[in-house]
């Protein structure tokens, strides 16, 4: 029995290379075009893109329907409405003008004319003042005495108290203070003091004075003066009067 196996393109034992074959033209395998695999796959394939690509083209140009609803709800607000408040303004009155000040004229002093004194500062310092004496005291009488109501003061009177001697008296009456001529001190004092029904100086006040012995000077020699006294409908009254005194040294090169 014979093993071998008839297979294509077998040799035949005993046959060389160059021997010619001996199958028929039959026998040799071909092709056919229909039932070519590789070509059908290849048109499959390119039928099938085209068909996908058509397919992804139709649902983009596709209009979209948004099938899902949504309810919103919103929760109910409470409006509050704000009204517009007028501002009113308050008118802020200005105050009212001060009342005019009405000036009273009271001629409370009676002001002499400056006593302007140019003392010599060279004078005798120890020399005693010139006082004038006491008047004599009166009689004494049985009679109970009474006490008399303080009679009243007046500023201006009928008959105005009027100086014996005049301003010359006081003048003369005045002493330098040593201290106020050492230190330079010169001004104006004015003392006021009330003028009895008997014309004589009491209560004397430095109103204004210039200190260094000066207002004390001008108080002693005030106190030593005489005046006829006031009157008022005939009757002699205590009065109030001011004299301003001045102070001032002498250069010692017009002496």
């Amino acid at each position: 029995m014979n093993t071998q196996s008839n297979r294509p393109g077998d040799r035949a034992p005993g046959t060389g290379p160059s021997a010619p074959s001996t199958r028929p033209h039959a026998l040799v395998p071909h092709k056919n075009p229909r039932v070519d695999i590789k070509r059908s796959y290849r048109l499959t394939f390119e039928i099938g893109m085209v068909l996908a690509l058509l397919t992804m083209i139709g649902l983009i140009r596709a209009p979209l329907k948004d099938t899902s609803e949504f309810e919103v709800v919103l929760a109910e607000q409470e409006i509050v409405e704000i009204e517009e408040i007028q501002q009113t303004r308050q008118e802020i009155k200005p105050p009212p003008p001060p009342r005019p000040r009405v000036l009273q004229v009271v001629s409370d002093d009676v002001i002499l004319d400056d006593i302007e004194l140019d003392l010599d500062a060279g004078f005798d310092m120890n020399e005693a003042p010139e006082y004038l004496p006491p008047p004599p005291p009166a009689p004494p009488s049985d009679e109970p005495v009474e006490e008399e109501e303080e009679a009243e003061i007046f500023v201006a009177v009928e008959e105005m108290p009027e100086l014996i001697g005049g301003l010359a008296g006081v003048q003369e009456c005045i002493r330098y203070p040593e201290i106020a001529r050492k230190a330079g001190v010169e001004g104006r004092v004015i003392v006021q003091f009330v003028v009895n029904q008997d014309g004589r100086v009491t209560d004397p006040i430095v109103l204004k004075g210039i200190g260094a012995g000066a207002d004390e000077e001008a108080v002693r020699c005030v106190l030593q003066a005489r005046f006829k006294p006031g009157k008022q409908r005939g009757k002699p009254v205590r009065v109030k009067f001011s004299i301003p005194i001045t102070f001032k040294l002498r250069d010692a090169g017009t002496q």
